[in-house]
């Protein structure tokens, strides 16, 4: 591929099955070039399953999570999946993982949300512990103490029996708002952004500039990698491709996350977005969510996706090359993935 930029397909989670043909899609991926694959999860389907199971028979794609959330797991579980990932994939695994919102992580699994980016970051400093495997893992923290402090008083600092195949293994950061970006430029390898609008790429260079002014492990952004989730949808008609989008992003606005605390609804408001922001969120926590998705303007999916005749998403590729993203994920049928590996070539 000639772009600049590297092509990702992201199956996402599931709703209430495995998303059909994606195998189909995945090893098309494979075959023409792109970069990785990715999957998610929220409160259903894990994220790491679906890439043992769809990984194992690819040759060439790197294997992520977009995202592993971190209240699933403890930072040991998530690290110990990780190093067995990696290993059976042959070095190709990229940790993604994210902190979610209070809904999920105080009503799905049970743990609690509130100092997010002060959990991240014990989160992160334990699991590249694991990996490092330089002496028994000890850790004592606000969030997280290693060993427990309390309960039967017999535990010990432990050592993975795994041996890392990469004790550098790549642990990216999913995240909105710009000290949760900071953070991912500090101390971590790579961000993902969901709803990446160009027009806001200054914003985002700043945020990544503070974090590595902050960052005692890098000194700038070389090698730091930006997979950003962006729908790609050709066809001749633009608001019927915009379509396609308004239901999730009436979802995400007016549903993902309590009324006065929801990120993805503030990522719209910042690009410009309020009214249509708040509109939407009212509709959609009223029960009015046919509204809702009507409500979301077609200039908002064009914000932060590649909608419309190709010549038109070719151009567009021009201004996402000349944002901080270095891949693009992808979702979508085989047919997509051949005409993005076609577009970018």
């Amino acid at each position: 591929m000639s772009s600049s930029l590297k092509l990702g397909y992201n199956t996402g989670y599931w709703s209430q099955g495995p998303p059909e043909g994606v195998l189909d899609a995945i090893l098309e991926a494979d075959r023409l070039g792109f970069d990785s694959i990715w999957s998610a999860e929220a409160y259903g389907s894990d994220a790491f399953t679906p890439l043992a199971w769809w990984g194992s028979q690819t040759k060439n794609v790197k294997l992520g999570t977009s995202i592993a959330q971190m209240a699933a797991r403890t930072p040991a579980a998530t690290a110990m999946a990780a190093l067995t990932l990696d290993h059976l994939s042959g070095g190709r695994f990229i940790l993604g993982i994210g902190a979610s919102g209070p809904q999920v992580v105080e009503g799905w699994y049970g743990q609690p949300y509130p100092r997010p980016l002060a959990r991240t970051r014990e989160f992160v400093d334990i699991v590249r512990q694991v990996f490092a495997r330089e002496k028994p893992v000890e850790f004592s923290g606000k969030h997280y103490q290693i060993p427990y402090e309390g309960g039967a008083g017999l535990g010990k600092p432990l050592k993975s029996t795994v041996h890392p195949l990469r004790t550098d293994l790549p642990i990216y950061l999913a995240a909105e708002g710009s000290k949760n970006v900071a953070l991912a430029a500090e101390i971590c390898d790579g961000w993902m952004p969901l709803f990446f609008a160009p027009k806001d790429n200054q914003f985002y260079a700043d945020a990544l500039a503070n974090g590595v002014a902050a960052s005692q492990r890098r000194e700038n952004l070389d090698g730091f990698e930006i997979a950003a989730v962006a729908s790609m949808i050709p066809g001749d008609d633009i608001d019927q491709c915009a379509d396609f989008m308004r239901p999730m992003l009436a979802l995400y606005i007016g549903g993902m996350g309590a009324k006065g605390k929801n990120f993805h609804k503030d990522v719209f408001v910042r690009m410009g977005f309020g009214a249509e922001c708040e509109r939407i969120q009212e509709l959609y926590l009223d029960g009015h969510k046919k509204d809702a998705t009507a409500a979301v303007t077609t200039e908002m999916v064009e914000a932060i996706s590649l909608i419309g005749p190709p010549d038109k998403i070719r151009d567009e590729i021009a201004m996402w090359e000349e944002t901080v993203v270095t891949t693009l994920m992808l979702s979508g049928p085989i047919e997509l993935v051949r005409f993005a590996a076609d577009l970018m070539d």
